[in-house]
């Protein structure tokens, strides 16, 4: 399987990148960056890529791609909706078009986040937004699935970008297995994430369109690969 990977530096990417890494199925992996996150094994190729409103000029290297694992994503805080739109909507939009266009019968997993609004109607912003994104994913002419995790464990040594969530992550990491007991429909890790989008990718037409965290932890437990539990 080849796969592509956008967001490969955020907590989830890091995830599913160590994931496709250790994967023997996978043959080749696919980085789309806006600035180099190397050095990498020896199947991962990344193509540093600017304008993330149009990847007409790299379609070559995208062409024959099975799978696509789209975990670009920022946090709403501090932005305003035209910059929040631009980076959640326009970016997954127009990667989804360009793959469209040279890998047909593409498998598309965009990671999403609980609580979207696929009715649009949402008073939270982000909500509509995120909805706007799958509802258009969906009508496109590839097999689009959309993850909709809600809290996510980092394992392995994935990291967020965002300050603030490191900060968080790093004084409640201890709190998770309460977290977990507590609330199991509502928590997943980046391994549980990522075996998950490996699964779907490889079983498209038996696997829902909208995933939640307890089908995600269903599916990422049926046949994990070494080092990825």
């Amino acid at each position: 399987m080849k796969v592509v990977i956008y967001g490969s530096s955020g907590m989830v990417g890091q995830g599913v990148l160590r994931a496709c890494v250790l994967d023997e199925g996978v043959s080749s992996v696919l980085l789309v960056s806006r600035r180099p996150t190397g050095p990498h094994p020896a199947k991962v190729t990344e193509i540093v890529h600017d304008d993330f409103t149009d990847f007409s000029a790299i379609e070559g290297e995208l062409a024959g791609a099975d799978a696509c694992f789209y975990c670009l994503g920022v946090s709403s805080a501090g932005r305003s909706e035209a910059e929040y739109t631009r980076i959640t909507y326009d970016y997954t939009l127009a990667a989804a078009h360009s793959l469209v266009r040279v890998s047909p019968g593409l498998v598309f997993i965009y990671v999403s986040g609980e609580g979207t609004d696929s009715e649009q109607k949402a008073r939270a912003a982000w909500a509509r937004i995120k909805g706007r994104t799958e509802n258009d994913l969906a009508a496109l002419n590839l097999r689009a699935h959309m993850f909709r995790p809600g809290y996510i464990q980092p394992r392995h040594g994935a990291r967020s970008r965002t300050p603030l969530y490191r900060l968080l992550y790093a004084a409640t990491s201890w709190l998770y297995p309460v977290l977990r007991r507590l609330a199991p429909t509502h928590t997943t890790t980046t391994a549980h994430l990522a075996q998950a989008m490996l699964t779907v990718a490889r079983t498209p037409t038996e696997s829902p369109q909208i995933l939640t965290s307890t089908q995600i932890n269903t599916l990422a437990t049926r046949t994990p690969p070494a080092g990825t539990s």
